[in-house]
C-alpha cells in the first residue's frame, strides 16, 4: 500500500465549464495530465487524499460528473472540503450520491491497517516535473501497523494579510474545533496524518492554533493545498518542528500526485 495526495483539482465537467488555462498556459489539459500520472502510479490498494477545491460546481448534482471521474481512477479516495467546494453537502447526501465511492472527511478521522516496504515519502528527485524546492526525504516506517488520517478545511489564520477579525475569527475557531476533533479520533496511533485545505499558518508562517494542535497531537505529516502563487510556493517550509509539511496544490506539483508513504 502507498499513500498519495493532491489538492486543488478545480474540475468543471467535460468540456470544462470553467477552463483553468485562463490562469495561465501551465493549466492547459491539467486534468488529463493528472489522470495520466494517477493511473501510472496508483493501484486499487493505495490511498489518495484530495485536499479540497475539487469542483467548481455550486450544487452536489452538478459536481457528480467530476466526482464520478475521480471515482473511476484507481485507489481509495478520501476528500476534505476546500473554500471553493460550494457543492459540498452533508456526508449522508454525498455518500448516497457517490454510493460511498469516496470517503468525505470533515472533523473526523479514519484509522486503517498499513503495510509498506517503502520509506520514501516524496516524488523522485530525478523527476523533472517536480518543483526544484521539493526535498527528497527517506524516513523509515514499520512494515505493518496502522495509520490515522483526517482533518477539516482549516482557515485563514490570525495576522494573515487577508484575515479580518470580525468576519474570520469565528470561522477560524470553528475549524480549530473540527480539526482537534479529528485528531482526537486518531487515538494513540503513531502515524498521524492531518489533512487541511488551508496551510496551518498565516502568510508569514507564524504559529497558529493549527500548529499548536500539530504539536499537541504529535502529527507526523500535515498535507494542504490552497496556494497558487510563486511567492507562497517559495515561503512554505518543509517542516514544522517534527512534522513534515506537504503542499500539494495541483499546479505546485506540476499536475502530479505526491507520494506521502
Amino acid at each position: 500500500m502507498k499513500v498519495f495526495a493532491i489538492g486543488d483539482l478545480h474540475l468543471s465537467g467535460n468540456p470544462p465549464a470553467k477552463p483553468m488555462d485562463v490562469f495561465g498556459p501551465h493549466w492547459s489539459n491539467h486534468w488529463e495530465n493528472i489522470q495520466k500520472d494517477w493511473r501510472s502510479r496508483v493501484t486499487d490498494e493505495d490511498i489518495v487524499f484530495i485536499v479540497g477545491d475539487i469542483s467548481w460546481a455550486l450544487r452536489l448534482e452538478q459536481a457528480l460528473f467530476d466526482l464520478q471521474e475521480i471515482m473511476a481512477l484507481p485507489g481509495q479516495k478520501y476528500m476534505i472540503r476546500g473554500n471553493h467546494d460550494y457543492w459540498w453537502s452533508s456526508v449522508k447526501k454525498m455518500d448516497t450520491a457517490t454510493n460511498k465511492g469516496i470517503t468525505f472527511l470533515q472533523g473526523h478521522s479514519v484509522i486503517v491497517p498499513f503495510t509498506s516496504n517503502a520509506s520514501v515519502f516524496t516524488n523522485s528527485a530525478s523527476d523533472a516535473s517536480v518543483p526544484d524546492n521539493l526535498e527528497t526525504l527517506s524516513i523509515p516506517i514499520s512494515s505493518g501497523g496502522t495509520i490515522a488520517f483526517g482533518g477539516s478545511r482549516g482557515y485563514l489564520c490570525p495576522n494573515d494579510s487577508a484575515f479580518k477579525e470580525e468576519e474570520d475569527r469565528s470561522i477560524y475557531e470553528r475549524e480549530l474545533m473540527r480539526t482537534e476533533a479529528a485528531l482526537q479520533e486518531m487515538g494513540d496511533t503513531d502515524m498521524k496524518i492531518l489533512l487541511l485545505h488551508y496551510p496551518p499558518f498565516n502568510d508569514c508562517n507564524e504559529a497558529s492554533g493549527f500548529t499548536e494542535l500539530i504539536e499537541k497531537y504529535n502529527v507526523k505529516h500535515c498535507i494542504f493545498g490552497h496556494l497558487h502563487d510563486q511567492i507562497s510556493f517559495k515561503r512554505i517550509v518543509s517542516n514544522w518542528r517534527d512534522t513534515q509539511l506537504h503542499l500539494v496544490s495541483a499546479d505546485y506539483m506540476n499536475f502530479t500526485l505526491k507520494q506521502i508513504l
